[in-house]
């Protein structure tokens, strides 16, 4: 059953709703497809899947581009109907012809829609008969098929039994059997088959029988063979020693080794830090951004010239200067396929790459070009418009005021760094630290890695450098606990940030992932940043999608935290491919609020989005 249908302007006013339904929507389904989808270049996807508690909607919509439309409907999840494309598009053409920007009541559409509904219903129920048929049709010959096949089997067994060797008079006897199927003559069963059927062998002339006795002389000989040859191989086979370990004298066992330097109880490091100069971090710095767009003419006319294979030339290059009066998805086609191309080698995700196509295509089908222009352009310009509310950040983000607000409220302002392994998490996390020293903010580094050896030491050493404190408690122990431990020695010796230094982990590690789900849902950071590469492509899909998975389903709380920032690493080994920081803000909707750079303490930097956007472009 429909739940409700909906047609708004992009501005947001509400047009006409269906009162026939006037079903209370539970939730805020349309305002959550609004944000989560229309807003951020999602519209490209068939539907979207609402969830709230004691309902769960099936949206699906349609856009009228040219008059800035909206048709919204919402079904609950369960049901699957099959009218609702249908409807949707006849309701838009119908809606359009009676559309006036100066009227907002609409009450004469409810008939219009009744009668609309009926038709699409009707449509969908004629659909499915044909269907059925047919399937009754080919039940049927299936069965009288496998019948046919059970009886000339069964003849075969019955020569076979009487001692017949099967002539070649079975050949004709077969035939009469073959069977009529959807009115064409076929033969039920092979040349092969009817011979072992009827008891014929095909490599076995016909003057006599195959000799039993020599086969179980063959099989004998064969058995006695493999025999010794296993005999043979045991016989050769060395007995397995396990290595035991060397007992000098009476000693007890010795237990684990630690080679961690030795640190007094509040666990500061007891070596001496040699102060150093590192210059000036390069976050504050402001990068300028050209204004010109930097598109290329070439590719822009063999865009162009693409979807012109059908076409005269004068004609079509004609009418990709001066424009057509509403765009077509034929049109947009040749020049969003070359779009979606660029963002792959760009090292864009293929899945967002064609997730951004299909959602520029609803946006421009149906519009109005200008004249003396290209339709690539009109494309390309969308697309970059696209591209930077994406990468423009839903919400504010700013640690340095954050950190204020907190050191207000009396308690520290803690950062927990989480990612796959090797991506550079704690030297990133040195880079954070320094940036907030050069803002006089006090920090402390937490080693809350106590699974990969040499973790704890590799943080002692960037603490020594930068002489900022360090919580450590070796190794093996629970990271939520010493995470818990490090923010109640931050409050006591007066540190501002708490930056928390995690195992890493693949996103498939279920024990890694419940122990840093257990971590975030005891010790409630203010800020969980990812820290990823900027080498990898598809793979950043699946890393982001699933560590925000694992976070949601083994946190114990029902609001689970998930993933609020980014940060890219290895900014500086990539050129111009820098796709990646795409597909993870379109699979996250995190922003990307560091970038990692280079290999020294200076080298972060912000992500300029005008400039990403002019990258993937270019």
């Amino acid at each position: 059953m429909l739940e409700q249908l909906l047609i708004f302007t992009r501005g947001g006013l509400i047009l006409w709703t269906c009162k026939e339904l006037g079903n209370a929507l539970k939730g805020s389904p349309i305002d959550t497809l609004i944000r989560s989808c229309l807003l951020e270049e999602r519209s490209g996807s068939s539907s979207y899947q609402y969830d709230a508690p004691g309902a769960s909607y099936t949206l699906k919509w349609t856009f009228h581009n040219e008059l800035g439309l909206v048709f919204v409907a919402v079904y609950q999840r369960i049901l699957h109907l099959l009218y609702v494309d249908d409807l949707l598009a006849m309701v838009k053409k119908e809606f359009a012809e009676m559309y006036d920007e100066k009227r907002t009541v609409y009450n004469d559409f409810d008939l219009i829609f009744k009668q609309l509904k009926e038709e699409a219903v009707a449509r969908a129920v004629e659909m499915k008969k044909p269907k059925q048929v047919n399937k009754s049709v080919n039940n049927l010959n299936t069965r009288k098929l496998v019948q046919s096949n059970k009886g000339l089997m069964e003849g075969g067994n019955q020569k076979k039994s009487g001692g017949e060797s099967g002539k070649d008079g079975a050949d004709g006897d077969n035939a009469k059997n073959a069977l009529h199927v959807n009115g064409y003559l076929k033969n039920s069963v092979s040349k092969e088959n009817r011979e072992l059927a009827n008891g014929k062998d095909s490599k076995v002339s016909n003057n006599g029988a195959f000799d039993v006795n020599k086969l179980q002389k063959l099989r004998s000989k064969g058995g006695k063979k493999s025999d010794t040859a296993v005999n043979k191989a045991s016989k050769e086979e060395p007995k397995k020693v396990t290595k035991k370990n060397r007992v000098w004298g009476d000693s007890p066992k010795p237990e684990k080794l630690d080679f961690t330097d030795p640190v007094s109880e509040n666990g500061e490091d007891s070596i001496s830090a040699i102060p150093e100069d590192f210059g000036e971090s390069m976050m504050d710095k402001e990068e300028v951004v050209s204004s010109d767009s930097e598109t290329d003419e070439d590719d822009n006319a063999k865009t162009t010239t693409v979807g012109a294979k059908n076409k005269g030339w004068f004609s079509s290059m004609f009418q990709s200067i001066v424009g057509k009066d509403n765009l077509e998805k034929s049109d947009i086609e040749p020049a969003l396929k070359a779009l979606k191309d660029k963002l792959m080698t760009k090292n864009v995700a293929e899945e967002i790459a064609e997730k951004l196509c299909q959602s520029v295509a609803a946006r421009l089908e149906g519009t109005r070009q200008a004249s003396f222009s290209r339709i690539s352009s009109a494309v390309q310009s969308a697309m970059e418009d696209a591209l930077v509310r994406i990468l423009t950040p839903k919400r504010s983000i700013n640690i340095l005021r954050d950190v204020r607000i907190a050191k207000e409220q009396g308690r520290p302002y803690v950062v927990v760094f989480i990612g796959v392994n090797g991506v550079g998490k704690s030297t990133n996390l040195a880079k954070v630290a320094f940036w907030l020293q050069q803002h006089n903010v006090k920090v402390m580094m937490a080693a809350c890695d106590t699974f990969r050896s040499g973790a704890v030491e590799q943080l002692r050493t960037h603490s020594r450098r930068l002489q900022v404190p360090i919580f450590e408690r070796g190794y093996e122990k629970d990271p939520a606990s010493v995470a818990s431990e490090a923010i109640q020695e931050a409050k006591r010796n007066g540190s501002d940030v708490v930056l928390v230094d995690t195992a890493g982990r693949m996103q498939d590690n279920e024990p890694l992932m419940r122990a840093l789900a257990k971590l975030i849902h005891v010790n409630t950071p203010d800020l969980i940043l990812f820290v990823g590469e900027a080498l990898v492509g598809n793979d950043a899909v699946d890393q982001l999608s699933k560590f925000n998975q694992k976070l949601g389903d083994f946190s114990p709380s029902t609001n689970p935290r998930l993933i609020d920032g980014i940060l890219l690493t290895k900014f500086d080994t990539i050129d111009d491919k820098v796709g990646a920081a795409l597909s993870m803000v379109y699979i996250s909707g995190a922003p990307v609020m560091f970038v990692g750079c280079g290999q020294s303490y200076k080298d972060l930097k912000q992500l300029h989005v005008k400039t990403i956007a002019k990258t993937l472009l270019k």
